[in-house]
């Protein structure tokens, strides 16, 4: 049998890097309210490298 994972399980943990942040992703959380054409919107909690506060920010996520 196969293991079963969420993407919210599979973002945790990982890196992110933008253009006003790099950080590692510490919580991930479906966002329904946000739509992109053959992706699914998640939020995520980032938290800076460098130190400072938390910042969310949406990533998309596409759909097979």
């Amino acid at each position: 049998m196969s293991n079963l994972y969420s993407i919210e399980s599979l973002l945790i943990g990982k890196a992110y890097r933008s253009r006003s942040i790099v950080g590692i992703i510490e919580d991930a959380e479906p966002r329904p309210s946000v739509w992109y054409d053959g992706a699914d919107a998640y939020a995520v909690r980032v938290r800076p490298v460098n130190g400072g506060l938390d910042e969310w920010r949406t990533l998309a996520v596409a759909r097979d």
